[in-house]
C-alpha cells in the first residue's frame, strides 16, 4: 500500500524501514507536519500515517478523503489529535498503537522525579564550570514520602511498582481502580483527597474532556505547599496559568514536564536559534525548579520498534480485510477528539 508519512524524522524512517521490511509497503516520506496547508501532498495515497503534533481536524480530514485517503494511522497510544466523528462521517478508518512500552514513559517519569529532588541537572553544569559547593542542591529521601498516581492504567501501574520499591507510599486515583496497583498497597481516593495527602503527584490520565485543565488553581489550592508535580500525559490535563501561579507562590515546589498544552509549535523541532514566542512557556524557563523535556519519556529504541511494528501491521491489516487491527471507533470517546484510557 502507498502511504505518505508525515512529521517522519530520522529515527522514525530508521524504525519504520526496519519494520517495513516484513510489509513491503511504499513509504513516502515528509518532513513536514500534517495540517491543512499540507494535507493536499496526500492526495493519491489511501494511507497517511502521522504523529501526536499532527492536526487531523475535520478541514484536514476533509482534504485527505477528497484525495482518497481511507486510513489514518497514527504513531501513538493517544488519538485526541484526530476528530474521530468526522473520520467516521468521510468512513477513513483511524488506527492507533494501543501501546509500545509502557517502561519508558514510567522510567522517564520517575527519572524526572529523581532529578528534580537530587538536583542532579544543576550538579552537572556545576562540576563542569569547577564548582563542587553543595549549597542549593539539597534534596530528600524518597522512602518514606507519599506519592499520588492519577491514573493507573500501564503507565501508571508500572510508576507505582518502581515507587513501591522506592518504600514510598502510594495513593491512586482513576475511574476504574486496578487490582494489580491496589495489590502494591496502593488506596484509591478522590482527585482533591490525593491531592491533599501527596508530597508528590504523578499525572498518567488521558485528555478527555472531564481531564481538561484537571489540575487547576483550586486543585492546586488542596495540594501540600511545596508539592512535587510530574505530568508525562497529556500537556491540556494542566493549567499553564494556574501553575505558574503556583510556582511564584511557593505551592508547587516542583515541576516535572514532558508535554505542554500548546506544544504542538515548540515540541519535535529545533528552535535553537529562534524567540520562542510562548510566553507562558517562556516564563516557565525561568523558574530553577522546573524540569522540562520535549515529549521525550516514550523515546527508547523498545517503544520505538513496537511502534513502528505495530503501526505497519495496522496497515498490513487495513490492506486486506479493510480494518487494521487497533482501529478507534467514533463511539469510543466521549468528545470531539477526546483520548482513551491508555494513551500517552
Amino acid at each position: 500500500m502507498d502511504v505518505c508519512v508525515f512529521n517522519a524524522r530520522p529515527y522514525d524512517r530508521a524504525f519504520l524501514d526496519a519494520a517495513n521490511a516484513r510489509h513491503g509497503h511504499r513509504l513516502r516520506w515528509l518532513e513536514a507536519r500534517l495540517t491543512a496547508e499540507t494535507a493536499g501532498l496526500a492526495a493519491g495515497f489511501p494511507a497517511v500515517c502521522v504523529f501526536v503534533n499532527d492536526s487531523v481536524d475535520g478541514p484536514v480530514l476533509e482534504t485527505l478523503a477528497a484525495g482518497g485517503t481511507r486510513l489514518v494511522a497514527t504513531r501513538s497510544a493517544g488519538f485526541n489529535h484526530i476528530d474521530l466523528q468526522v473520520a467516521d462521517r468521510l468512513g477513513i478508518a483511524v488506527a492507533r498503537v494501543p501501546a509500545y512500552s509502557p517502561h519508558a514513559v514510567a522510567e522517564h517519569t520517575v527519572a524526572m522525579m529523581l532529578t528534580l529532588n537530587r538536583k542532579t541537572h544543576r550538579a552537572y553544569n556545576r562540576v563542569r564550570e569547577g564548582n563542587f559547593a553543595l549549597d542549593g542542591l539539597l534534596g530528600f529521601d524518597m522512602a518514606g514520602k507519599t506519592v499520588g498516581i492519577v491514573g493507573t492504567g500501564q503507565i501508571g501501574l508500572i510508576v507505582a511498582r518502581i515507587l513501591s520499591g522506592f518504600g514510598c507510599t502510594i495513593l491512586a486515583s482513576d475511574p476504574r481502580p486496578s487490582a494489580e496497583c491496589a495489590a502494591l498497597g496502593a488506596t484509591y481516593l478522590p482527585v482533591a483527597d490525593l491531592a491533599a495527602r501527596s508530597d508528590i503527584i504523578s499525572l498518567h490520565c488521558p485528555l478527555t474532556p472531564a481531564t481538561r485543565h484537571l489540575v487547576d488553581a483550586a486543585l492546586i489550592d488542596r495540594m501540600k505547599r511545596g508539592v512535587m508535580l510530574i505530568n508525562t500525559s497529556r500537556g491540556a490535563v494542566v493549567d499553564t496559568g494556574a501553575v505558574i501561579a503556583a510556582l511564584k507562590s511557593g505551592r508547587i515546589g516542583h515541576l516535572g514536564l514532558d508535554v505542554y498544552e500548546e506544544e504542538d509549535e515548540l515540541f519535535f523541532e529545533d528552535l535553537s536559534a529562534a524567540v520562542i514566542q510562548d510566553d507562558l512557556f517562556a516564563r516557565l524557563l525561568t523558574f530553577p525548579n522546573v524540569l522540562i523535556t520535549g515529549h521525550q519519556a516514550f523515546f527508547t529504541t523498545e517503544a520505538l520498534t513496537a511502534i513502528a511494528e505495530t503501526t505497519l501491521a495496522n496497515i498490513s491489516a487495513f490492506e486486506r480485510t479493510g480494518a487494521a487491527i487497533h482501529m478507534v471507533a467514533a463511539d469510543r470517546i466521549a468528545g470531539p477528539g477526546a483520548a482513551e484510557r491508555s494513551g500517552s
